[in-house]
């Protein structure tokens, strides 16, 4: 039984530093860039088949960790929905989107691969829908989503898909520079996770009030 156990405690060591070593690996040089080889390499793995018997192929090893991510994200997300409740303040249902990530960035400590991960995802055709599909599943988006709906009812419908598209652009993408500046030791323009969420959820809601220009 204790063999057992320590076999499983190990294989689970194993699936945690092969996803932390290619999600670094991902983020830095680009997920088609890097084979499941070199990440079972630069993860010490002896057997340079490790990433597939652990987790399969590399489609899967993305998914595996967006989902490793995705599961604090909303845990954080939910409390803030319900903290939310029935608000007509935009402001209160942008926060719920941008807070969890920058909150989740901030308590993984430095340095961080994740924002950059997300980014080279979500600019790959083959691999953004895994991270659309993953977010659109999750029941707190739904409640933000409907949030932002009741205190915008004159948005068009157009607009709205169009300032949502936007919206997650600039959410990813500015997590992502942050990330990238902090690893390379550069100057950010806020000085902490909290304070650039701040800056991001200010720029969100100007987008979502933004006057909308008749065709």
């Amino acid at each position: 039984m204790t063999g057992k156990s320590g076999r499983g405690e190990r294989a689970d060591a194993t699936r945690e530093l092969i996803l932390v070593t290619a999600e670094r690996l991902f983020a830095e040089h680009g997920v088609f860039a890097v084979s499941n080889r070199q990440v079972s390499e630069a993860a010490g793995q002896g057997n340079n088949a490790a990433v597939g018997y652990h987790f399969g192929t590399k489609t899967d090893l993305v998914r595996a960790i967006v989902r490793k991510h995705a599961v604090p994200v909303e845990q954080l997300r939910l409390r803030m929905v319900a903290e939310a409740g029935d608000s007509p303040d935009v402001r209160d249902w942008v926060a719920c989107l941008v807070r969890p990530i920058t909150d989740h960035l901030a308590e993984l400590g430095s340095p961080t691969w994740y924002g950059r991960f997300a980014a080279q995802v979500m600019t790959d055709p083959g691999l953004r829908e895994i991270v659309v599909t993953d977010s659109l599943d999750a029941s707190s988006l739904h409640r933000i989503i409907q949030g932002l709906d009741e205190c915008l009812p004159d948005l068009p419908a157009e607009v709205r898909a169009e300032r949502g598209d936007m919206a997650r652009q600039l959410m990813v993408h500015m997590c992502a520079e942050r990330e990238r500046a902090l690893a390379l030791g550069a100057a950010t323009p806020r000085s902490s996770w909290h304070d650039a969420g701040t800056g991001l959820i200010d720029a969100t809601v100007g987008l979502w009030l933004a006057p909308v220009t008749q065709p």
